[in-house]
Parts: C-alpha cells; structure tokens; sequence
C-alpha cells in the first residue's frame, strides 16, 4: 500500500543550488507537494559533485528526487516574467541565493508577499541577511569551523571535520519544519509568511551544549575522536579479530553489570579511580587501558555476546561496506536518467505505507511543458 501524499495540490517554486535548499524542497516533494526546480543553463553546480550514481551526483540524486527541473535565465524579460507567474500560483518560494541577490532581481521576500498575501518564503543563507558576514561564502565546512564544530570534533592532536555536511543538512531540516509549521498558520489565518535560515544559526543551535558547557564552567570538551569528553569508559576499543566495539556507559549500574559480567571483576567498582565517573574521567587513560586489555583478547562476536549478557549499550565502527550490508538499514530505488539507484530510504515510517518517491529529472527536462502551462 502506498502512503498518503499529505502535501499533494501544493505548489513549491525553488530557486536552489547545493544542498540546504534542496534538502527542505526535496522533503516538502516526497510529501507530494510539486516542486519546480529552477536552475541556470549549466544546472544546479551539485550536479557536477561526482559521477558515483549511475553518472550522476550522489548529492543531486539524493536530494532532487520527485521534483521537476526548469531551466531559467532570469536576467531575459521573458523568463523573468514567467517566474513571477509562477510564483503568483505558489504556495511556497525558496531561493538560496547570494544575500541581496533576490531582491535585486525583483524577487525579495517580503515584497513577494506584499503581492501574494499567501505565499510563504523561504530565504536560505550562509550567516544570514545583516551583519559584516552577510556576504561571506558559506559551504558546509566552512561553517563547521566559524560555529565552533571542528573545535570539538576529532582527535587531541587536532580539530576535524564531520564526515557529512552536516551544516547544510541541518539548515534544510530547519527549513523544513518551518515551512511545516507556516502551512499548518495559514490554514488558521489564510496568509503566509516569511521564513529565514542559515547554516550558521542551524549548527549554533546544535552547539549549545558545548556553548553552555564553556560558558559555565570556562573549560573547552576536549577533543576526545571516539570518546565521550565527560563519561567513562565511553569510547571505542579494539578486538582480537581487528575490529572496533563502541560501548557507553551511562550510569553506575550499568558500570557494575559491565564490570561483572563483560571484565569479570565485580569488585572493580569499589577500587580507587574506579569508582565514579567523575573518578574514572579524572583516570581515563587507566581506566581505558584496563578495558581496552579485555577487548583486545576476545574477538568481535565474543565481545557482541558477552556486552548483551551485560547488557551494555555497544555498537560497532563499521567502515560504508559494512553500513550498506547493515540489517538495519532500509533502501528505496530512485529513477535517475542515468538508471535506477538503491538509496536509504527516508527516515520517518508511516502507518499507511512507503510513499512512492519521484525520479530525479534531467537538467530541464520539465522547461519545455512548464513554458507551456505557465505562458499565461
């Protein structure tokens, strides 16, 4: 059975490049809003990201299912005219856009809903539309390292990057609920509004614990790579057979059940340096040294089986041909020009079933037929 289209009848205009954008478009498309994607003649730059799907971008095929592609150069009367004719049938516009560039362009936010009272506007940023960074590039790692998130990734001997871009992500996924939220007032008070997100504000959100933490107490967490800078032991430890087991202890219960079933030494808890957390960060390289010991002499099935008897939370550090063989990962096939692709499937699982998923479209593949509908 298929699942419901809650977001079907909507009409979502996207000037969009990258990925913030099109992670919030591509969510509000799965939801069967019709997104028109509006790209320059050489497309949306992610489209050149790789060739690793089928000839395509891993990023472009990933982000841009279900949506049509419009090639538009708005710098021509014509197309110009013919954007703001759709736009006056949208319900929803979202451009990324350099700070300023939109509205230069006759498509500033709140003139547009001075025009269409409905609308609601999406403006997507790197720092935001004011300010002395309004006008610096904004791509993902960079924001990873002006927000602070480098600082607290990696190892001691260096900040590092998070494997993802983890900045663009979370922009889109703010972006997204928000929109969210907009339709669900409009349906109340019947006008849109305008909505503004950047990269910048997204991972300061998300780095308010190590904000708090700093502020309050004048220390930096440490970069601790697979480690947890306040609890112990929590951290990766290596087995016989050349794997890597994760476990978090979390209280000092579960520190009593590791330590009598997993190490075999229910006495260890009352041994100085052992006996709290607090006594066990303040000794973390005792401490690890002492677990790490019990590991690596058991192989990796030998420690699943005794973690479980422990009931320790644990996970294993798989490398990506592990992850793409995990049991616990679900797939979707998406239609690309260049052939079908396996992909994670989306996270949320509805009651009603799996939702059919669009195909990623050709650098205008829709201009011809949307021209056509919206000459008018």
């Amino acid at each position: 059975m298929a699942g419901s289209k809650p977001l079907a009848g909507l009409l979502v205009v996207s000037m969009e490049q990258a990925v913030a954008a099109p992670y919030c478009a591509g969510r509000l498309a799965d939801a069967g809003a019709r997104v028109i994607k509006i790209e320059r003649a050489e497309g949306d730059f992610a489209r050149g990201y790789d060739t690793a799907a089928r000839g395509l971008s891993s990023y472009f095929v990933w982000l841009n299912r279900g949506k049509e592609s419009v090639v538009l150069d708005i710098k021509q009367a014509e197309d110009l005219a013919l954007l703001h004719r759709m736009v006056a049938k949208a319900d929803v516009f979202i451009q990324n856009l350099a700070p300023g560039a939109a509205g230069r362009a006759g498509f500033g936010s709140a003139d547009l809903r001075a025009r269409h009272p409905r609308l609601i506007t999406v403006d997507i940023s790197g720092y935001g539309e004011s300010g002395e960074y309004a006008s610096m590039k904004a791509y993902d790692l960079l924001v990873q390292a002006e927000s602070g998130l480098c600082g607290v990734t990696g190892r001691p001997e260096g900040p590092g990057r998070v494997g993802v871009s983890v900045c663009d992500i979370a922009c889109g996924m703010n972006a997204h609920s928000a929109v969210l939220e907009a339709l669900l007032e409009r349906g109340i008070t019947g006008r849109g509004k305008g909505i503004a997100v950047s990269l910048f504000d997204g991972m300061a959100d998300w780095m308010n614990v190590p904000l708090l933490y700093y502020e309050g107490t004048g220390k930096v967490p440490a970069r601790v790579g697979l480690a947890h800078p306040s609890i112990c032991p929590y951290g990766a430890f290596g087995t016989a057979d050349g794997s890597q087991v994760l476990i978090s202890i979390q209280n000092e219960r579960e520190w009593a059940d590791f330590c009598a079933r997993f190490l075999g030494e229910p006495d260890l808890p009352k041994q100085e340096g052992f006996r709290s957390n607090v006594e066990r960060v303040a000794n973390r390289p005792k401490v690890d040294a002492h677990v790490a010991a019990h590991f690596a002499a058991l192989t990796r099935e030998e420690c699943a089986t005794r973690l479980k008897a422990a009931k320790t939370a644990f996970g294993f550090v798989n490398d990506l041909d592990a992850f793409s063989h995990h049991p616990a990962l679900r797939r979707v096939t998406l239609e690309t020009p260049g052939g079908p692709v396996s992909a994670a499937a989306p996270a949320a699982v509805f009651s009603d079933g799996a939702r059919e998923l669009g195909p990623v479209p050709a650098l205008g593949a829709h201009t011809d037929s949307i021209r056509a509908e919206f000459a008018t």
